[in-house]
């Protein structure tokens, strides 16, 4: 039985794509007593609501993460928390550098604290190979919050609340997603642009998401940044599985875009272990004042260890990403 069955789950960013993944996996499979869709749209939470049936374990709160009252009202009775409200595009944050900060690092602070005041045992936050060796705004901010939220358990030692954070690479079939751009393009006959053909990228299914953030409120005392260790791909590949034969345009990299991606920077391969037979990769703590201790059964990486997409040992084939693109999300 997993540990969230039977308890109050609350979600922020609930309404995103992730969010409508683990609604319909928790009523599935982790049968919640109660699940709390925290998020600032009313259309969005009208639209979820029309998918996912009037179940009378869901919960909906408009709310939005920069404000800490409207948080400690929905934190209430609430066992479980994921973190999953931010702003996401990179060059939107670079023009809207303020709003960024608001909403991923003064709203992760809110969600800290209020887990805290509300007693929840268990809080897990989103993260993206962005924030490791950011070179961009949006990278920089959700750095800052996998801080916040790992330093968040010195703030709660003496409480029973824990903080963990999960980083994954691009979701396939997200919002923002390329592949849903790239059908558009080939189905209007057009070229598909590629930002430089040498490009690879870690891509994680909605799926494989939600199983790692419910792996996570199994595996965690607090203090971890858990890594999966998922395949990469040349977005080359992706390009001809999502149209064969169809023209590719190098437009170039965006600002703020990196040639390849990055889940554990040499500096945080110094922290790293394996554990989960190899499954996951944990970034332990520098400093654990609530006692951390290095997981059982755990396995140290090689020296000199780093994480990227370009020198990963897994990669998709071409066939493997078409299977995925035809699977119904």
């Amino acid at each position: 039985m997993s540990t969230l069955s039977g308890s109050s789950i609350l979600i922020t960013g609930g309404t995103g794509s992730f969010g409508k993944a683990f609604i319909r996996h928790a009523l599935d499979h982790l049968d919640p007593r109660r699940l709390v869709v925290f998020s600032r749209d009313e259309l969005k939470q009208y639209e979820v609501r029309q998918q996912v049936g009037d179940d009378p374990r869901l919960r909906w709160f408009i709310g939005d993460v920069r404000d800490e009252r409207r948080l400690a009202r929905a934190l209430h009775g609430v066992d479980f928390v994921i973190h999953a409200a931010a702003l996401k595009q990179v060059d939107t944050a670079e023009y809207n550098p303020f709003e960024f900060v608001k909403t991923n690092i003064l709203g992760s602070q809110n969600v800290i604290e209020a887990a805290i005041d509300a007693g929840v045992q268990k809080v897990v936050a989103l993260s993206t190979d962005k924030a490791s060796s950011p070179i961009n705004l949006y990278g920089a901010t959700k750095l800052t919050a996998d801080k916040l939220f790992i330093s968040g358990n010195h703030y709660a030692a003496a409480y029973p609340t824990r903080f963990a954070v999960v980083r994954y690479g691009n979701v396939m079939g997200s919002r923002g997603s390329v592949i849903p751009f790239f059908k558009k393009l080939a189905g209007e006959g057009r070229p598909l642009p590629i930002t430089d053909v040498r490009c690879t990228r870690f891509f994680i299914t909605l799926e494989k998401a939600v199983e790692m953030v419910v792996d996570a409120f199994e595996l965690m005392q607090g203090g971890e940044l858990l890594v999966p260790r998922i395949p990469s791909m040349k977005v080359t590949d992706l390009a001809h599985a999502v149209a064969p034969g169809a023209e590719l345009v190098d437009v170039g990299l965006r600002p703020g875009e990196k040639l390849h991606e990055e889940m554990i920077s040499p500096e945080e391969g110094r922290r790293a272990v394996s554990v989960g037979d190899g499954k996951y990769f944990v970034i332990q703590p520098d400093l654990a004042s609530w006692g951390y201790v290095t997981p059982k059964g755990a396995q140290p990486v090689p020296g000199g260890f780093s994480y990227r997409s370009d020198t990963n040992d897994r990669w998709y084939s071409q066939e493997e990403l078409s299977a995925i693109i035809e699977t119904p999300l």
